[in-house]
């Protein structure tokens, strides 16, 4: 009997893959998961951001005691800065998402989150409660209690601290132990991490009260892995590439603590004291634990498919517990443990990565038995395939392919994208209306295939996702996501326009053909009182995957507005508006994702001085590209090829976001700049972190970073100096200018400077000093040495019209 396309992606809506390649177990591994499937207790970590979470616990619950362990961040890390590249926002997002991924698979835990989305820095949970949904994060949290069951719930922050952390900490403390009340099934306990950052410094720690604290030596040593808990700990924490986390592992006893909050103190330092965590939990569990602890207690490494007759007699027992939540964890533990021990590999590869709709693909797939246990494939069942019978022996090592020729994904499959960007958005909240996938990392890729196979005489159904696999001349085989996308992706290559004129400005656009032979006619949408030359351009792409550019005329209106242009194309098939966004970096899975293909469009009256603009790219941000907006020549600067003779035909040099934290010539170029400032140039250095400075001679007089910060970004701007240059040429800057900003004004402000620096500016969050760090100038010889923490990095890639007149007046001083 077949069953539809929805129902099995109903099934496996909580499959998680990564980048879809297949998992072989090591017959070291394949014990571990027989040890982790005999325990029966949880626990759940609970964090507010990716790199939040301590993986030395997650590692040791989950290592350790063998526990099913998760962590819960509350958000993506969407509003967080990026080493590794130029992606903000949702792209960042996307990324720490897949980096939380990559470390749960290290440290074996796994991983959930909730709608709420990372909006930036906030200084007290009061401010994060204003811009997030508190309700429906707690509908979250109470969710992923009850759905995961933990009998232990660690918190990384203290809820009774407001204004002492980011908002955000404070607020997931909270929301956590509000929910512990709430929830149907309460966990027997819940406690704090805390540790020496929480009381201001080691020695203090040290010298505090500790008896109401449980202690946990926690770096224990596993013969199996060759490695202490910190070491696994370490390799997972440093999977938070974009954030720069790398951490080195250590040996030998570390104590972590936990605080009580509620529930009951173990006596000792057994965490699971007083709960059962063996088979006798359950009803009915009796004879499945000694079942699985003779396999555990006499497992054979050479060979584990010997233990695959007692794992079928334990798997049918399993199947008939009653309790259902326990009934359907443990049977994709042992579903897992069966297939690794009998060398099961089953693998669904399409001939192409990518898809449309109406367009037809081929199936290859491959199974192989490589143990002498009996085994037999019965069926074969995926999309629109019918149920094909096949009733084949599989014998020891003999590989079985067959295709299927002309495979459609039908109408009703939507395309390829992270499920959270489906819908419209708000500045505190994702919306994703199935309540089913809204607390998971991802979703597996909506093309399952299940092979049914007979084992030892008993009907198992294994579940794999179609996928691409490809050579790649570096890395060998690699597999990559198949998706579904749209006939055709625009791209218009410059994401924010400034006209400072009526004068018209060409745009290009990219197309990009995902079927071949395909015909559509391209316009951009404007606003009524803009012209655009043509108003819409035919056009036939042959062949699959090939883009052409087109270009566009557009003659903006006379008053000062910031608009948004949308590229679309008409088929038979209805308009097409999305842009195909790949993020690819060797550490994660590749991502693709859709978006709405737009543009901002922003008329303002702007003049600009100078022309010739050298960029040193600091840890990654598109600043340099959107100063060309403004018609300067931005010119990328190796730092090797810093010299004062390179220097000399550039009017000024623009130092990108945290340069003096990941630049390291920088400790030695440093000099040069300083006197090309001298000599007559401009220098303008964005904002740089206070910790992992390479250098604390960022400037030529003294200067100290510190964590001062302004997160309204509606705070209103006092001007301390409003005579200087700065804010009068050859642009008038008032209070209008800092409208219309986002997320931040600006962060890490220094605050303390010698006498040659005059402060510009001032502004505060609610309830604080002024800070006035943000905008510093120093005449130094005949030029100007400019720090500033403005959050240009954010303003100009949103078309802020403020920021670019303001940037445009720094760099236009003399």
């Amino acid at each position: 009997m077949n069953r539809s396309f929805t129902s099995i992606f109903i099934l496996l809506i909580s499959i998680i893959t990564f980048a879809q390649a297949p998992q072989k177990l090591s017959s070291v591994e394949i014990y571990e998961q027989v040890q982790k499937l005999n325990f029966l207790g949880k626990v759940l970590y609970v964090a507010a951001h990716p790199d939040d979470e301590n993986t030395k616990l997650i590692t040791y619950f989950s290592n350790h005691y063998h526990a099913q362990t998760a962590y819960l961040s509350l958000t993506r890390g969407d509003g967080g800065q990026n080493l590794i590249g130029t992606e903000l926002r949702e792209k960042l997002g996307a990324i720490r998402t897949q980096e939380l991924l990559a470390a749960r698979r290290i440290d074996g835990g796994e991983q959930f989150f909730t709608r709420a989305n990372d909006f930036g820095f906030s200084k007290e949970p009061n401010e994060t409660f204003a811009i997030w949904n508190k309700n429906e994060v707690m509908e979250d949290v109470i969710q992923v209690i009850e759905t995961f069951r933990p009998d232990i719930i660690v918190n990384r922050f203290s809820h009774n601290t407001p204004g002492t952390t980011h908002g955000h900490h404070t607020a997931s403390a909270m929301l956590s132990l509000e929910a512990y009340d709430l929830v149907k099934y309460q966990p027997k306990r819940i406690f704090f991490n805390t540790s020496w950052w929480f009381y201001g410094s080691q020695e203090a720690f040290d010298a505090a009260d500790k008896s109401k604290l449980l202690a946990i030596n926690s770096n224990v040593y596993y013969p199996l892995k060759g490695k202490s808990n910190n070491e696994i700990a370490a390799l997972s924490r440093s999977q938070h590439k974009c954030q720069g986390f790398g951490t080195l592992g250590s040996r030998g006893d570390e104590t972590e603590y936990l605080e009580l909050l509620k529930g009951n103190l173990p006596s000792n330092t057994n965490l699971f004291e007083g709960i059962d965590t063996s088979w006798n939990r359950v009803k009915g569990g009796n004879e499945i634990g000694k079942l699985l602890n003779e396999i555990e207690k006499n497992f054979n490494f050479g060979n584990p498919s010997i233990h695959i007759p007692n794992l079928i007699k334990a798997y049918d027992l399993i199947q008939k517990l009653e309790d259902s939540h326990w009934k359907e964890i443990k049977s994709k533990q042992i579903i897992k443990i069966i297939e690794a021990c009998s060398g099961l590999f089953m693998e669904a590869l399409a001939d192409t990565e990518t898809i449309t709709k109406d367009s037809k693909f081929n199936l290859q797939l491959e199974v192989i038995n490589r143990s002498q246990s009996n085994v037999k494939l019965i069926s074969v069942n995926a999309l629109n395939i019918k149920n094909e019978t096949q009733n084949k022996p599989l014998k020891n090592n003999e590989k079985v392919n067959f295709q299927f020729k002309d495979v459609e994904v039908g109408n009703a499959v939507d395309y390829s994208n992270l499920f959270w960007l489906k819908e419209q958005q708000t500045e505190g909240m994702y919306q994703v209306s199935d309540k089913s996938i809204r607390i998971l990392p991802e979703v597996s890729t909506s093309f399952p295939v299940i092979f049914t196979i007979e084992i030892e005489g008993k009907t198992i159904e294994f579940v794999k996702n179609i996928c691409y696999k490809f050579n790649n001349p570096d890395d060998g085989e690699t597999y990559v996501p198949f998706k579904i996308l749209p006939e055709f992706t625009s791209t218009i290559e410059s994401k924010v326009l400034i006209f400072n004129s009526t004068q018209p400005k060409e745009i290009s656009v990219k197309v990009k053909a995902h079927k071949a032979n395909a015909s559509g006619k391209l316009s951009v949408v404007i606003p009524t009182d803009w012209k655009i030359e043509p108003q819409e351009i035919p056009f036939t792409i042959e062949a699959k995957n090939e883009e052409r550019k087109f270009s566009f005329k557009i003659y903006p209106s006379k008053p000062e507005i910031t608009t948004k242009l949308v590229a679309q194309i008409a088929t038979l098939n209805g308009t097409l508006d999305k842009e195909l966004i790949t993020i690819q970096y060797p550490h994660i899975p590749k991502q693709t994702i859709l978006v709405t293909s737009a543009a901002k469009a922003v008329k303002l009256d702007i003049a600009t001085k100078g022309k010739n603009i050298g960029y040193i790219m600091g840890a990654g941000d598109e600043v340099n590209k959107n100063l060309e907006n403004l018609g300067f020549q931005v010119t990328n600067l190796n730092p090797n090829e810093i010299t004062a003779e390179n220097l000399k035909s550039y009017d000024a040099i623009i130092l990108g976001i945290r340069a003096f934290n990941v630049v390291d010539e920088l400790k030695f170029k440093n000099k040069i700049l300083f006197d090309y400032v001298f000599n007559g140039g401009n220098v303008i250095v964005q904002y740089n972190t206070t910790n992992n400075l390479i250098t604390k001679e960022i400037a030529p007089y003294n200067l100290e970073l510190s964590r001062d910060r302004v997160t309204d970004e509606n705070a209103k701007v006092t001007f301390l100096t409003p005579n200087h240059k700065v804010l009068n040429q050859p642009n008038k800057i008032n209070e209008k200018d800092f409208t219309g900003w986002v997320q931040e004004q600006g962060l890490y402000y220094p605050n303390k400077w010698s006498s040659e620096f005059i402060p510009i500016l001032a502004s505060n969050d609610e309830g604080e000093t002024p800070k006035k760090g943000a905008l510093l100038i120093a005449k130094h010889g005949k030029g100007n040495y400019i720090y500033t923490g403005l959050s240009y990095f954010r303003e100009l890639p949103e078309g802020v019209s403020g920021a670019y007149r303001l940037l445009a007046n720094i760099i236009a001083l003399d």
